[in-house]
Parts: structure tokens; C-alpha cells; sequence
């Protein structure tokens, strides 16, 4: 058994075409191909955290993957990152241990920034004026450099309750050539921006109204308690699309608006539309939300790039 350590993950993660992985990992998903049992969770309140553990194995591959991560997000204020966790890797055929990729949820982070990366490729409009942040903290800063490969725009609103947290995202991010405007007003991300990105642990709906022609990716709500939209947005949305729509039954944003009358049956899978099987945005005045939890494949595809790349 291997145990692969984060600086040798981080060397090998520049060789991989991650949205090709992790975009055939979500379309196996979606054919049915992909056996995630339901996540599990513990819960923690004081001081606040979340440990889910994903795991899965796709039909007739090799290995299959337990992933544990988890977000403590008070961390910060005692000098210790707020993710963390590790990815095992065994042997579909036989059970043995193949490998621990001590990721510390780097590897989390790196996957779930492609997903906003790919949800964007099928379901944002063509022109972007401005992209909208929504969050100041690491999945923050990761969803904007993958989109870079994506969206032609560099142009930002970043919205956020700490100012000094803004003052440290504009200047972490401007290094990568966007210009980045900061704002404690949700309203200025809402009304200017056509792509709206959202990742905070946020446990009450930050916005409440949407404009014609924006897609918002929800990517911070992943457990029962958390949102980041209101059900009115979900109800007013042209597509819904969901990663899961499994997962949705009981965590995210889906679930929550289902409270309100939202029904999952009116919901696409990311997967069927990266296949071919439905559509993704057809109409630039189409407003479009994702809510991503984060499944299971994801982590499988990018455990194999990085076994398969060593």
C-alpha cells in the first residue's frame, strides 16, 4: 500500500485534464454505472463542524474509494486550515488496500472547484460581463482560477461579511488577472453579474431574487442544515440541474426549496446533460441554478488520475 503524501499530489495534479475525469465520472453517474450509497455525516456544534464520508466505485473499474473530509470552520481563527481528511483507495477485486492519499481535503477542494468549472461550461450564458463570488474562503478562491480555463471574463464581484477577508481575497486573486471589486451589498452581486458562484457553509439563505439571463452555482450547501438560496430563486429558475439527484433528496438546496413545493422531478443531472441525453442552457435569458453536494465519483476519478500518474 502506498501512502502518497500532499506535496507529491500537488506535483502530479498539472498532468491531469481533471474536467475530462471528472466530467466522465459524472455522465457514468448518470447512465447508472456509478454504485455511492448515501453519505455519511457527523454533525458538531461546538465548536461547529461537519465530517462526511463519500465512497463509491464505478461498475467494472479497479478500484474503488472512501473518502473522509472534513470542515471545522472556526480553524481559521487558531491558525489551522478548516478542511481536512485523506482518500483510500482499494482494490475493487479483491479488497486490499491500494493507497492513502494524505490529501488534507486538498483534493476535496481541487474537485469540487472542476465541478463549478464544468457546471459552467454547460450551463452559463455566453456573455459574461461580470462573474459574482459569493464567499471570501478557499473554495472561493479555487472556483475562480478553474473558471479561468472556461469563462472568457475578468471581471469579479466578490461578496463577503469580513472586510478583511475581502481586502485578502482581492489581493490573493487579482494575481491572476481579474479585477476584483468587493462588496458587503448581495444586491451588487444579484444585479451585475451573469454567473454567480456561491461557497459559504452558510446556514440561511444569502440570496433571496434573481435576474433573467444568470446561472448560479450552488456549491456551499451539502448537509441538511445549510442553503445559500431561498426557494424562491429555485421556483423562479428556468433548470435546475443537481449532480445527485439521491443526494438532493435530503441535503442542499433542492431540499430545502422542496419544503416550498419545489418537486426534484422538475431537476436534470449534470451528468445527463455533459452525455447528451437532455440539454443544458438553450436561451441566453434562461435563468439556470446548479446545486452541487459532491458525490462520490468525483473523488474516484480524481484518486485514479492521481494513481495513474505517479
Amino acid at each position: 500500500m502506498q501512502i502518497i503524501s500532499l506535496e507529491r499530489i500537488k506535483s502530479i495534479l498539472p498532468k491531469v485534464d481533471l474536467i475530462s475525469e471528472i466530467e466522465a465520472g459524472f455522465a457514468a453517474y448518470s447512465n447508472g454505472l456509478v454504485v455511492v450509497p448515501p453519505v455519511g455525516e457527523l454533525s458538531f456544534q461546538s465548536p461547529p463542524g461537519d465530517v462526511h464520508i463519500k465512497y463509491g466505485y464505478i461498475k467494472g473499474d479497479e478500484i474503488y474509494v472512501i473518502k473522509i473530509a472534513s470542515g471545522f470552520y472556526k480553524n481559521t481563527s487558531i491558525g489551522l486550515p478548516a478542511g481536512n481528511g485523506m482518500m483510500l483507495v482499494f482494490n475493487q477485486k479483491t479488497g486490499q488496500p491500494v493507497a492513502i492519499l494524505q490529501d488534507e481535503c486538498y483534493l476535496t477542494d481541487i474537485r469540487t472547484a472542476v465541478a463549478g468549472a464544468i457546471t459552467a461550461k454547460y450551463l452559463s450564458p455566453k456573455n459574461v460581463e461580470y462573474i459574482g463570488i459569493v464567499g471570501t474562503g478557499i473554495q472561493a478562491r479555487l472556483q475562480l482560477r478553474y473558471l479561468k480555463e472556461i469563462i472568457d471574463c475578468n471581471n469579479v464581484i466578490t461578496w463577503g461579511r469580513s472586510p478583511d477577508s475581502l481586502s485578502s481575497y482581492k489581493e490573493a486573486m487579482s494575481r491572476y488577472g481579474y479585477q476584483i471589486t468587493t462588496t458587503a451589498n448581495i444586491n451588487d452581486v444579484i444585479d451585475r453579474c451573469q454567473l454567480i458562484i456561491t461557497c459559504t457553509p452558510s446556514e440561511e439563505a444569502i440570496i433571496d431574487k434573481i435576474n433573467p439571463g444568470t446561472h448560479i452555482t450552488a456549491m456551499g450547501s451539502d448537509t441538511v442544515s445549510k442553503r445559500e438560496l431561498s426557494s424562491n430563486v429555485l421556483l423562479q429558475a428556468d433548470m435546475v440541474v443537481t449532480d445527485s439527484r439521491a443526494q438532493s433528496k435530503e441535503r442542499g438546496e433542492i431540499y430545502q426549496a422542496s419544503k416550498d413545493g419545489f418537486s426534484i422531478n422538475d431537476t436534470l443531472e449534470l451528468g445527463e446533460i455533459i452525455s447528451g441525453a437532455s440539454k443544458g442552457r438553450t436561451d441566453q435569458e434562461q435563468i439556470t441554478i446548479a446545486d452541487l453536494t459532491g458525490v462520490a465519483v468525483q473523488d474516484i476519478q480524481i484518486s485514479k488520475a492521481i494513481l495513474e500518474n505517479l
